[in-house]
């Protein structure tokens, strides 16, 4: 699939000699293989497969939604009430 993308690149870059329209779409092609790319974990594994960009995705978001969790549970819901009655207080 790379080979393909930066074969096509190629050929809309020599395009470009004939008309710079061309060169626009080589830098838009190559712009967004690259966004793409860094989405994806930053580029293809050994294997050939993104298992591991997925994984890493999903731990990330794991583990944000466990700070949350952590952060904003019951056992806080106290603590929060006391701190708002208290700011509420102040800006009175």
């Amino acid at each position: 699939m790379f080979v393909l993308l930066l074969i096509l690149i190629v050929a809309l870059f020599g395009f470009g000699f004939l008309n710079p329209i061309w060169w626009v779409a080589a830098a838009v092609l190559a712009y967004g293989a690259t966004r793409y790319g860094s989405d994806r974990g930053g580029g293809r594994s050994r294997g050939g497969s993104s298992d591991l960009g997925d994984y890493r995705g999903y731990q990330e978001r794991r583990n944000r939604q466990e700070r949350w969790d952590r952060r904003y549970s019951r056992q806080h819901r106290a603590r929060w009430r006391r701190e708002e009655r208290r700011d509420r207080e102040h800006r009175r």
